[in-house]
């Protein structure tokens, strides 16, 4: 375990998928969300493929004990990919952000509905807190729903991101499944084809011709998907998933930075201050959840006979 270089994998991962969700952002006026999905999901396919081959792992990759918990995880996975990126078109980037906090939130439901785990009141409390956070980030849209008062475009908006966010966190409770029985390079792998494959479901819904800059910035989002995937693999591969995970948070400060300098886009007050209630929750549930297993490791240690 080099926990210094999965802190700097995972840092690294965090702001190619910020680079590469802005690359996205800058074509969603034009091109659909689920043309979007086919290139980011197509052009990441070659680099997952040779950084397999480079670890010898290209057989292995492909081969899988599960492939219908692969299709539901690609269903769900592709749904949240495809709804993040079409709310981008309606939300300031920093704020698209901020809501998908919301998917690790869901997850910790998700997995006690569906996986029957135990849920303490300690975890249920800081969801609680994180969705107060997610209605604060998102309360400004929904004036709309006050008669004749209200932004349409950006309660829209923040309707897609949000279903987006439910879809991930259901895809993440998929994964932890899939992760009982295989490999994370066959995870990396079968999500990107099936999302591929399912993206192109939505050429009836209005494909488009994009422009040279959009291909381009479509294919190079593609080629940073596949490898910020790599990288964020590479981290858990080096240090605790307990020690990395709180730096997914980052991703605001990035956000933030790219939403200001390449948007133009003035952060708010209340999104900030919703924004860190939600990282807040998070991290305080990633905190309880290393010390509940530090407590575990040390009790089986002390179980385990001496000799």
């Amino acid at each position: 375990m080099r926990p210094l270089r999965g802190i700097g994998y995972k840092l690294g991962s965090v702001l190619v998928f910020i680079v590469m969700s802005a690359m996205i952002k800058a074509t969603s006026d034009h091109v659909p969300g689920g043309q979007a999905v086919f290139f980011r999901s197509f052009f990441a396919i070659p680099v997952i493929v040779v950084w397999l081959a480079l670890r010898h792992e290209l057989r292995t990759g492909f081969y899988t004990k599960d492939p219908l918990g692969h299709a539901w995880r690609g269903f769900a996975g592709t749904l949240a990919m495809g709804l993040g990126f079409a709310g981008l078109a309606y939300l300031p980037f920093p704020e698209v952000t901020a809501i998908g906090y919301t998917a690790p939130l869901l997850t910790v439901i998700f997995a006690a509905m569906f996986l029957g785990e135990q849920v303490r009141l300690f975890r249920v409390s800081m969801v609680m807190i994180g969705l107060v956070g997610v209605l604060i980030v998102i309360a400004p849209r929904l004036s709309v729903l006050q008669a004749g008062a209200g932004d349409h475009a950006g309660a829209f908006g923040a309707a897609l991101v949000l279903g987006g966010a439910v879809f991930a966190a259901l895809a993440q409770v998929f994964v932890r499944k899939l992760v009982q029985t295989e490999r994370t390079a066959t995870i990396v792998f079968w999500f990107s084809l099936t999302a591929t494959v399912l993206s192109l479901f939505t050429i009836p819904f209005g494909w488009v011709r994009p422009t040279m800059e959009e291909a381009a910035l479509l294919v190079g989002a593609g080629i940073l998907g596949g490898i910020a995937q790599i990288l964020l693999t590479s981290a858990y591969r080096e240090a605790d998933a307990s020690l990395v995970a709180p730096f997914d948070y980052a991703s605001m400060i990035f956000a933030l930075l790219i939403g200001w300098f390449v948007f133009s886009e003035v952060p708010t007050w209340t999104m900030l201050g919703g924004a860190a209630l939600i990282i807040l929750a998070g991290i305080m549930i990633i905190w309880r959840e290393r010390r509940l297993g530090l407590e575990r490791a040390r009790q089986r240690k002390a179980m385990t006979p001496q000799g």
